[in-house]
């Protein structure tokens, strides 16, 4: 993918994408393609949680274990990819990458078409797991510290992230489409890069900017607009076109869009996607250590924003490993409470339902109930008076929590509190996964890309003996700008008034970046927005949880991540809002004394 001999390589690389996640715009692949110049054409289908569903969906068929709309895109685009010269580069490879490939091969030639496609493998340690025990491995658990065999799990997945150089390989081998597993979600823009402007391992700055350039269009639209905080700002909000990078030779880029899409790409849109699922100041990746902290951005025209001076540090020692298991089987009902004594009708129906069961509440493995009060006093319409209790049973054996479990509570419609009635008929009991966290040393996975049969080993990185403290930042930014003389008056309103906030998850944690809506909130945000501050402002969701900052000054930043409050991951949390998208939000909507000064002028 390199320039040819002599001459430097073509800046800058366009790098789209054309999918944030499994489900997502189908018709995104089409759109990016025909709607201007670019050169890779890349997707990321894979998440925690996908894996888990890949992993059900092999067990149902060996063959698949991969993202199977990848195909539905790639038929619509392909000729036009190998006419125009475009690559394409995907994760959707999943469980399965040689049969995403097969498959890819398959439709080419349906299609009278022959493309070149690579695939890259060694991230699947499932096979290996014997071997790194016995090597002394053990895959401790990164968040609890527990043990695959203290916990009795047997994992159904268990995956590596790769870095990007197996993808530069396949490009300057000549493919025109490389197939994936799980490689890091940034890969997908790093290995083109790589490859075509030729970096070498230690190109720390290069690489960490790439990897930022790829942190923020791996989640499609959600960095031109998409769950943007200030959603009423965004033009065409309805059908956010989908995001490019264009990506330089010091790995500075510019994050755009297509002319004439819907959306909007902004300092804010790109601060906002900067802040989604990152633990804190240092962003680790297999090829380069990101540091966050020098991340510049600045609006450099409508819809482009230049992301620069981003430093790196060498490669970690280790690499994450995403492991799953199949947790057991839960089944939840929910019983609806209206008007008056919501608590005490609470109350009666939970001690009827256990009083119904043989051996009550302490007969399952688990069980969790969540009263949720939505109900308002003097209620203007029948919804203001609703209230749900939620209950939630988890065993290992799925007949204790299906019909056997859901049925007792149906018999209690014409036998309990005033005005019952449930949200859902009974159902049977679903099964779970449980995702794992850990580390293996960095040069375990046994990273190979192979091309047209060739199989090619790819070295792992090298890192240094230890990345040593962050270098001293060069000189005063600027960007932190003196604290404001403020009159001492406040209004109590909503923090969101002068701050975004964007959240998700990162296995059992949670995060939330909070960024100041204008650098003159910043100095205020970083003092008011304290651990103690977010833990008085949220006591359900932080209580008894390890709650830790970082504060991002470059981007009038803050980044906390509640460790625990999604318990094992999205497949087996129980909370209502199990990805935690809506944690920011919900910050946002808190009542906090602001200076009258840094309020909107409607808001003074």
């Amino acid at each position: 993918m390199t320039a040819g001999s002599g001459s430097p390589p073509r800046e800058p690389l366009r790098v789209a994408n054309c999918s944030g996640f499994y489900g997502d715009r189908l018709s995104a692949a089409r759109e990016m393609v025909d709607g201007g110049p670019i050169d890779v054409l890349t997707g990321d289908w894979l998440a925690e949680l996908t894996m888990l569903i890949l992993a059900k969906d092999r067990l149902k068929d060996p063959e698949r274990g991969f993202a199977r709309t990848f195909l539905i895109q790639l038929e619509e685009v392909l000729g036009t990819c190998l006419d125009r010269g475009i690559r394409v580069v995907t994760n959707a490879g999943g469980l399965n990458p040689a049969g995403c490939a097969g498959a890819v091969e398959r439709l080419a030639t349906r299609l009278g078409l022959a493309p070149r496609v690579a695939y890259v493998e060694g991230d699947d340690l499932m096979g290996r797991l014997d071997e790194l025990r016995a090597a002394g491995v053990e895959l401790t658990n990164l968040d609890t510290g527990e043990t695959l065999e203290e916990v009795g799990a047997e994992p159904i997945t268990a995956n590596a992230y790769l870095g990007g150089f197996g993808i530069a390989e396949a490009l300057a081998r000549g493919a025109d489409v490389v197939v994936t597993g799980r490689v890091t979600d940034a890969a997908l823009v790093v290995g083109p890069a790589a490859a075509h402007f030729g970096w070498s391992r230690t190109d720390w700055d290069a690489l960490a900017g790439a990897v930022v350039a790829g942190h923020v269009i791996e989640c499609g639209a959600q960095c031109t607009g998409g769950n943007y905080a200030f959603f009423q700002e965004v033009p065409g909000i309805e059908r956010c076109g989908f995001p490019i990078a264009e990506v330089h030779r010091d790995g500075s880029s510019v994050i755009t869009k297509h002319p004439g899409t819907g959306g909007l790409v902004s300092v804010g849109t790109v601060t906002a996607q900067l802040l989604y699922e990152i633990q804190g100041v240092r962003y680790a990746n297999p090829d380069v250590v990101v540091r966050f902290d020098t991340i510049r951005l600045e609006q450099e025209g409508p819809d482009r924003v230049r992301i620069s001076g981003v430093r790196g540090l060498p490669a970690p020692a280790h690499t994450k490993v995403a492991i799953n298991y199949l947790g057991g089987h839960r089944n939840t009902m929910t019983f609806v409470l209206t008007g008056l004594d919501i608590e005490e009708k609470a109350a009666v129906a939970e001690r009827t339902l256990w009083s119904l069961i043989p051996g009550g509440k302490a007969s399952f493995d688990a069980v969790d109930v969540r009263l949720v009060r939505t109900d308002r006093p003097d209620p203007r319409t029948n919804e203001d008076a609703l209230a749900q209790l939620r209950i939630t049973v988890i065993d290992r054996d799925p007949a204790k929590v299906g019909r056997a479990f859901s049925n007792k509570v149906i018999e209690m419609v014409l036998a309990s509190y005033p005005g019952l009635f449930t949200t859902s008929p009974p159902s049977e009991a679903t099964s779970f996964g449980v995702y794992w966290p850990a580390l293996v040393p960095a040069d375990l996975p046994r990273h190979e890309v192979v091309v047209e049969g060739e199989r090619i080993r790819i070295d792992p990185v090298h890192p240094h003996q230890s990345a040593g403290p962050p270098p001293a930042p060069d000189g005063d930014s600027g960007l932190t700008p003196p604290p404001l003389t403020l009159s001492g008056e406040t209004v109590h309103a909503p923090l969101g008034l002068v701050a975004g906030a964007r959240s998700g998850d990162k296995g059992g944690n949670a995060n939330i970046g909070v960024w100041a809506r204008h650098p003159d909130v910043w100095p205020w945000l970083t003092r008011t927005l304290t651990v103690d501050a977010l833990r008085q402002l949220m006591p359900a969701e932080t209580g008894g949880l390890e709650v830790e900052r970082a504060e991002l000054p470059n981007l009038y930043a803050l980044n906390f991540v509640i460790r625990g409050l999604l318990g094992r991951g999205v497949a087996a949390s129980t909370r209502t809002d199990p990805q935690a998208k809506g944690l920011g939000e919900y910050l946002r909507a808190k009542l906090l004394d602001i200076p009258i000064e840094l309020l909107p002028g409607e808001a003074r």
